[in-house]
């Protein structure tokens, strides 16, 4: 069996983060730990998933407590330092996992020797069903065509860690820290290898930041500009296919 460390930074979840930890028991490859790092939540989050622990008594997951919050990405960032596993995945703590999810992309990386992977997923309402509508993923990515398609999705991701080092892996501290470093993985030479297969739900909660589409817009700029140093023409050609090919994901 292979060790999946699987991150999943909690922040005001307390109505989702047992449904989630469930969707992970529930998986097929059992070999996992499940790390969640908590971000200094003024709601029960901790609490329940202290509860949790103790009433399944599974000593494969683990809760980590940042002193602060200090965000998505500094808790991923603690998340990976503590991870144990070659493989490390992501979860958001309001998302879900069929239960086929790691062993479908554990068996796909090692089929294509991938170093990093990505699957297709369906949006889903508030109370995680889905609603039919399924992102399809491409075969592969390199950076190039990810400036231009945000299509890898944070809860679908899987690296190797015997083939990425872990310091690469370090996300950004930047709005939209996970684009960013998927671009920042692929700019270093590796490929992004998509699993077609709708193996997550994407909880659409009307309060998150995903939600709100004038932010996105600027956060997705903003890494054009900031994080990769693009020009303005260059970043307004990419920000353009990122849009409609958004467009496309999200209304079509």
């Amino acid at each position: 069996m292979k060790l999946v460390s699987i991150i999943v930074p909690v922040y005001n979840v307390e109505k989702y983060i047992v449904e989630t930890m469930d969707c992970v028991r529930r998986q097929t490859h059992t070999d996992w730990e499940l790390l969640l790092v908590e971000d200094g939540s003024p709601d029960a989050s901790a609490a329940v998933i202290e509860a949790y622990i103790r009433e399944t008594g599974d000593g494969r997951i683990r809760l980590i407590r940042q002193p602060a919050n200090m965000g998505a990405a500094q808790a991923r960032n603690r998340g990976l330092k503590e991870a144990q596993g070659r493989y490390i995945a992501y979860l958001d703590a309001d998302d879900l996992w069929v239960p086929e999810k790691l062993e479908r992309e554990l068996a796909f990386m090692q089929e294509k020797d991938a170093a990093f992977a990505f699957t297709g997923y369906e949006f889903a309402d508030e109370n995680g069903v889905g609603t039919g509508r399924v992102v399809k993923v491409p075969e592969t990515l390199v950076y190039r065509e990810a400036l231009k398609n945000t299509t890898i999705f944070t809860t679908t991701v899987m690296f190797d860690t015997e083939k990425i080092d872990k310091t690469l892996l370090e996300m950004p501290i930047i709005k939209s820290e996970d684009t960013a470093l998927w671009w920042k993985v692929l700019r270093n030479g590796y490929v992004a290898y998509g699993l077609n297969e709708n193996l997550v739900k994407y909880r659409r909660v009307d309060n998150s930041l995903s939600s709100n589409k004038v932010e996105a817009l600027r956060r997705i700029w903003n890494l054009y500009r900031k994080a990769e140093g693009m020009s303005v023409i260059n970043s307004a050609w990419h920000f353009c296919f990122w849009a409609f090919t958004t467009f496309k994901r999200r209304i079509l």
